[in-house]
């Protein structure tokens, strides 16, 4: 198999800029650019972390793709199950539909993400119902074969959801989102709502299942060392563009943009007896209703020269897999951190 066949999503150019609208008749004076430029190949089986600061982007990225939002303009080329290739970008939602089975979500908030008013059952059991796979005694069959997969007991499959831990309701999403047998799940920071000890349970069996049913993850976060637990490769995200993508041990051995490394200075060490130098980014993130020009990062870097003001970076690959924005990538000796 080549490498142009193991590619199950490419991502050429995505943008979304939401309008902002004023005035009596609602006129459009401007737009949020909340996606403004993402491009990215994700290989069948991998886990892809996405990951930055609150804001800038990564969860819109992720329901973008999903056509969860239709983005502004941009192609989301994803590669069915028998080899053809199909951009998401251009179909409507009932040509969607047969695709969601393929594609899935795992939500952040387990609270809301759930209704209240259905037992674990009809929860789980739905999208089975709606893509006409399975109903009554065999889609109860099938639940409690989900409830088990992910460390649920099937007899509470009558109960409903505040009767369950914010850890078993996020185990219920995710035996929800495996319901259709996926192959590409985008979750949206699954484990930031949970305790800190339930975290690393959550964590543990989604790379576990992703492992044993070979399915391809875009992991979005803003923690990185969380996601440098179960990425194969990471990409950095500062307001709405990609800053820096690569494997994750190159990463956080050799980052090539001021942002990754201001990012990686904030994980604690692993020896408590080890000091970091913290890098503190001065200023306030740009608005991405009206970003700076030339590099989105060159209000707040500290290396920044003349030239960072004027001409906006190129995301390039400046080494085999490894692609950074920054006009001074190959001349900045930055500091990362030994992979955990």
């Amino acid at each position: 198999m080549s490498e142009k066949d193991n590619i199950i999503l490419e991502v050429k150019d995505l943008k979304l800029h939401f309008p902002i609208q004023r005035g009596l008749l609602q006129r459009v004076v401007g737009h949020v650019k909340a996606v403004d430029g993402v491009s990215f190949k994700l290989r069948d089986g991998e886990v892809l972390g996405l990951v930055g600061e609150s804001g800038c982007g990564k969860t819109t990225v992720g329901r973008t793709i999903l056509r969860l939002y239709d983005p502004t303009s941009g192609e989301i080329w994803y590669q069915r199950r028998n080899g053809e290739r199909v951009n998401l970008a251009e179909i409507n939602q009932k040509q969607m539909k047969p695709l969601r089975r393929d594609m899935r979500m795992i939500f952040q908030d387990p609270f809301s993400s759930l209704n209240p008013r259905l037992t674990v059952k009809d929860i789980i059991s739905e999208p089975l119902e709606i893509h006409g796979i399975a109903r009554g005694k065999e889609a109860e069959k099938r639940v409690a074969e989900l409830m088990e997969s992910v460390g649920l007991n099937p007899a509470l499959m009558r109960r409903y959801p505040h009767e369950f831990s914010g850890g078993q309701r996020q185990r219920i999403g995710l035996a929800r989102t495996l319901s259709l047998n996926p192959r590409l799940i985008v979750a949206d920071e699954p484990v930031s709502a949970l305790d800190v000890s339930v975290q690393a349970q959550v964590l543990n069996l989604l790379q576990e299942l992703q492992k044993r049913l070979g399915l391809t993850l875009i992991f979005v976060a803003h923690d990185l060392s969380v996601v440098e637990h179960i990425s194969d490769r990471i990409a950095v995200m500062y307001v709405g563009k990609i800053v820096e993508l690569a494997e994750t041990s190159e990463l956080l051995l050799h980052p090539l943009h001021p942002y990754t490394e201001a990012l990686l200075s904030a994980i604690p060490p692993a020896d408590p007896d080890f000091r970091q130098e913290r890098i503190q980014l001065q200023g306030e993130v740009p608005s991405p209703a009206n970003p700076p020009a030339g590099c989105i990062f060159h209000t707040r870097c500290r290396y920044a020269k003349p030239e960072c003001a004027e001409k906006v970076p190129q995301l390039t690959e400046v080494e085999p897999g490894h692609w950074v924005s920054c006009h001074f990538a190959k001349e900045l000796q930055l500091k990362g951190i030994m992979p955990a």
